[in-house]
This record gives C-alpha cells, sequence and structure tokens, in this order.
C-alpha cells in the first residue's frame, strides 16, 4: 500500500493536506485581516511561504521556541486575532505542553494549534519526530477540540471551522497526498464522525490518514467475502461523536479502531472506554503503534510493520470476525 498512490479507480487523489491548509488559509486571510499564522521556523515545513509572501503583516516568526509560539498566539488570541500555531506535531504538543495547558485552554483563548507532519509522516528521522502522544496529553486537556482530518475536504472544512470557533482546537495531518474518500457525503462538524462506507457486519473506526487504509481493507473484505464494514472517518477525536459509536455498537458486530498514535491514549481507548462504561460487550481491537520505539523507514514502512494497511487490517478484521 502507498499512500501517495491511488490504488481504487473510484476514488479520486487530492493534495497533501498540509498544501490544503496553506491555500484554505490564504483564502481565508483575503477578507479577513485578523487571521494570523504564527509559526517556529516552520514556515517552508507548514507550506506557509505563499502565505508569508501574500501576507507580510500576517505572519508572525518565533524561531525554534515552541513555547514562545504559543504564548504569542495565545496573546494575539486574546486582543481579537484569529490565529493559527505551526508547528511540528511532536514539538508542538511536548515542548509547549504547559503553554497549551494554561495560556490556551486554561486562559480560553481561541488559538489553533496546527500539528505539521504528524504521526510517523517524519518517518526515517526516528521516535524524536513522532508524534504518538499528542492524542493523549491533549485528551487530558480540559477546553480543546481534537481534530485529525483524512482527506483534502475534511482538511479544508477544518481549517474554515477553526476560523469561526471561539475555542482552542489542535489540529494535524501528515505530508503524503490523500484521496477523496467520499465525494457524496460532504457533511463536516466538529464532534460528528463522518460515516465513508456502509455495511452490518464489522465497523471500522478509522482518524487522519488511517482511513484510507481502513478504506481499501473494508473494499477487500467486500470483493473477497462478501463481508459489509461500515467505515468512519472519526475526525475529532475530543468531543468524541459517541452518539455514533453506540449506534455502531447497537448491532454486537466487532468494532476495529485505527490510528497512528500509540495504542495508549488515543482514539481507540476512547472509544473503548465510552463502550464499556454503558455496558457494550462488542469484540473490540485497537489497531496503533504498540508501546515500544517505533522501527526505522518511511511512513508507509511502518504502517506497514504495525499492520495499519490495507492487508494488515484485512487480516485483523477477519481474524476478529472468526471469533464471533
Amino acid at each position: 500500500m502507498e499512500l501517495d498512490k491511488i490504488e481504487e479507480k473510484d476514488l479520486r487523489m487530492g493534495k497533501a493536506n498540509q498544501d490544503v491548509f496553506s491555500e484554505t488559509l490564504q483564502a481565508l486571510a483575503e477578507t479577513d485581516r485578523d487571521i494570523i499564522a504564527v509559526t517556529s521556523d516552520s514556515r517552508g515545513s507548514g507550506k506557509l511561504v505563499p502565505f508569508g509572501e501574500k501576507y507580510p503583516n500576517q505572519i508572525v516568526e518565533v524561531g525554534i521556541a515552541e513555547q514562545n509560539l504559543v504564548g504569542v498566539a495565545a496573546g494575539l488570541a486574546s486582543a481579537g486575532k484569529k490565529t493559527f500555531a505551526v508547528s511540528p506535531a511532536c514539538f508542538l504538543s511536548a515542548r509547549a505542553l504547559e503553554q497549551i495547558k494554561n495560556d490556551v485552554c486554561y486562559s480560553d483563548n481561541p488559538v489553533t494549534l496546527v500539528g505539521i507532519s504528524a504521526g510517523v509522516s517524519y518517518g526515517a528521522l526516528g521516535t524524536t519526530h513522532h508524534s504518538l502522544h499528542d492524542y493523549a496529553v491533549l485528551r487530558a486537556i480540559n477546553n480543546i477540540i481534537i481534530v485529525a482530518p483524512a482527506d483534502n475536504f475534511e482538511t479544508e472544512q477544518a481549517v474554515r471551522l477553526a476560523a469561526e470557533t471561539n475555542k482552542p482546537v489542535y489540529m494535524r495531518y501528515g505530508k503524503k497526498a490523500m484521496p477523496f474518500l467520499n465525494e457524496e457525503n460532504k457533511t463536516f462538524e466538529f464532534g460528528k464522525g463522518r460515516v465513508l462506507r456502509d455495511g452490518d457486519d464489522l465497523a471500522i473506526i478509522a482518524t487522519g490518514e488511517t482511513v484510507y487504509p481502513a478504506w481499501l481493507a473494508a473494499k477487500k473484505l467486500e470483493d473477497e467475502h462478501g463481508l459489509k464494514a461500515t467505515v468512519v472517518s472519526m475526525h475529532t477525536i475530543k468531543p468524541l461523536d459517541t452518539d455514533l459509536i453506540e449506534k455502531l455498537a447497537t448491532n454486537g458486530r466487532p468494532i476495529v479502531t485505527v490510528e497512528e498514535h500509540m495504542v495508549h491514549g488515543g482514539l481507540g481507548e476512547a472509544c473503548a472506554s465510552y463502550l464499556f462504561q454503558k455496558g457494550f460487550k462488542n469484540k473490540f481491537k485497537i489497531v496503533g503503534i504498540p508501546d515500544e520505539y517505533t522501527v526505522t523507514g518511511s511512513q508507509v514502512e511502518i504502517f506497514n510493520h504495525y499492520g495499519i494497511s490495507k492487508d494488515g487490517l484485512f487480516k485483523t478484521c477477519k481474524e476478529l470476525l472468526e471469533t464471533v
């Protein structure tokens, strides 16, 4: 499986979500002078060079100083600006955690924290550059919306919604070009999952760039075994769409969650916690990065190693169905 190569003729290939973020922010800034991008030496990797050239008075460069990045963004937001603080997800969510907790969330400043090259997008740069903890640490902080768009449509909608909301938002995405996963379901709302395929045999709940391999695995289940799986893009990790999760669990079908994150503290544990406390006993499997330092390789190689791939998820789903 290659994330940057389309495998299904029914899907249209789009751009990298980072490019869509930058283009959408430029479009918003054209009519809204309150849009401000704040970067920590991430103008290039965050695709913000065109933004800076077009709107030099609406971009702030703080250098490699993530704590200052978040503090400056929070100060601008408190003065009425719509700030997007852009930095690699691994550094933004670790180095600036205290500023996120106090200056943004506790102070209720509507900053959008944009984690670029998230998950294992930096691939061979290794564990120091992987962000596999961000859902876990940020889920534990009150008053923040956590979003991981799956495709270009969700990315554009998320950026536009973030600019309108008066709440703190954390948004993360990767570097690879992504296909449009459902041209018909053009609905997007923070806190509401997006159903991409329907089926009664199994439910796959995925987030971010893992939704595409989940979609491919569901297609393979149907093509080779006639098994129909519902596939959900759970783009918002917090607040979680518990109504949809409960609806998926009601017929007793097995549930598989998929994420580009440690298995601890992410989407899977959030879904399991909700369902267990509600008394559901569905067969359940969390697919993510296990409790170890990741192998070295490209994003695709790491996905394949840990079963976050079409064939890996197909195998996991089939084995879970055979235990029912």
